[in-house]
């Protein structure tokens, strides 16, 4: 699968909150938020630890009936590498509204790397919020 098709694939899994999502990367795959808020870990390594994360969200996000309505204004990147996309896209749950930087490493049809930025300060109060 090309980048293209893995974030494809991804993120119809991210937008179902299916932990699915989790198999898209390589077992020693690496998911980095750079500009994480406290109490989220900037890098986790490994499908199973990137698992372990998600899993509690996931199951909170799907018990909560928060849908994702829609990915808006996406735009996929090509770059010199060609194991590497940049994809940019604007995310529409209830009531909100948040924007994404995707940078995908793929390589075998599996994510090796993905670097994820996103507005911490929003990604901050809504982690408040779900631990009160």
């Amino acid at each position: 699968m090309t980048p293209r098709e893995v974030f494809e694939r991804a993120h119809g899994l991210v937008r179902a909150y299916d932990i699915g999502y989790v198999d898209c990367f390589a077992d020693d795959g690496a998911l980095v938020f750079p500009f994480a808020p406290p109490g989220m870990p900037k890098e986790v390594h490994g499908r199973d630890a990137i698992r372990a994360l998600l899993q509690p969200r996931y199951d909170a996000l799907r018990a909560s009936g928060r849908e994702i309505l829609a990915y808006e204004n996406l735009r996929i990147h090509d770059t010199l590498d060609p194991e590497v996309i940049v994809a940019e896209f604007d995310v529409d749950v209830v009531g909100t509204r948040r924007s994404f930087i995707h940078v995908l490493r793929v390589r075998d049809g599996q994510i090796v790397e993905q670097r994820d930025y996103f507005d911490s300060l929003a990604m901050a109060e809504r982690l408040r919020a779900q631990a009160t």
